[in-house]
């Protein structure tokens, strides 16, 4: 093929690799958040988000929590409430999260969804989850199932996160943790740790890259017409 594509010169330069070698690369710790899933008294995905706590803290990361019990329906309450606005700041703070559910009639549980539910793709022209990293785990009642992995997946996509390759599905959970809630060394266990590493590297790699990674053309075209347009208005 011999024709140019139809890309204005100008807003294309963007695109060049270089500016990868420019970045001024942080040197503080990785800042994850962990959520979990469930609001049981003794709950395997709060338990499975601690153990990953653990793992990521002896890593080198900064690791916080959010604890969902309080957190309303979306929609049922302004984004003013307290709840709302911790995990909203939370989500700001994080350059990774770590999503840990129980899986519940083939898929994730609303206490899991109503937490991703009250994080928007934009908030006062920031961008709470774009461009961050997310590692995902889950918790079986039986035999081993990727149903609640491969959804969070889809929405840690449709968030536009940087969704790790690696993930962990815990089956029975009831048999990998022990009477103080830590999980027992296993093949299971060593995954989490193989996720956790992972995550903890793709942050490393990956954070101070957002502002180029997640330069898009689309959107400098529509940002070039809207200037245009201001500037070119004609004097009533």
């Amino acid at each position: 093929m011999t024709d140019t594509p139809n890309i204005d010169d100008a807003l294309f330069q963007n695109f060049d690799p270089a500016r990868l070698f420019e970045v001024k690369r942080s040197t503080h710790a990785p800042r994850i958040l962990v959520l979990y899933g469930s609001l049981r008294e003794r709950s395997y995905s709060r338990l499975l988000a601690e153990e990953a706590g653990r793992i990521l803290t002896r890593l080198g990361a900064e690791v916080r929590f959010f604890d969902p019990k309080g957190l309303p329906l979306p929609d049922a309450e302004e984004a003013s409430h307290p709840k709302v606005a911790e995990l909203r700041e939370l989500a700001q703070w994080s350059e990774g999260m770590v999503w840990s559910s129980p899986e519940r009639h083939g898929a994730m549980t609303s206490v899991m969804k109503a937490q991703i539910d009250w994080i928007p793709l934009s908030l006062g022209g920031v961008r709470p989850t774009q461009g961050k990293t997310l590692a995902l785990l889950q918790v079986c009642g039986g035999s081993q199932s990727f149903n609640t992995v491969n959804q969070m997946r889809i929405l840690g996509r449709w968030m536009r996160m940087m969704t790790i390759p690696n993930q962990s599905s815990v089956a029975k959970a009831f048999h990998e943790f022990d009477a103080a809630g830590r999980m027992l060394p296993s093949a299971y266990y060593n995954r989490v740790v193989d996720v956790m590493e992972e995550l903890v590297k793709f942050t490393w790699l990956t954070r101070d890259l957002n502002d180029y990674l997640l330069d898009r053309y689309s959107e400098r075209v529509e940002s070039a017409e809207e200037l245009s347009q201001r500037v070119n208005q004609k004097s009533l």
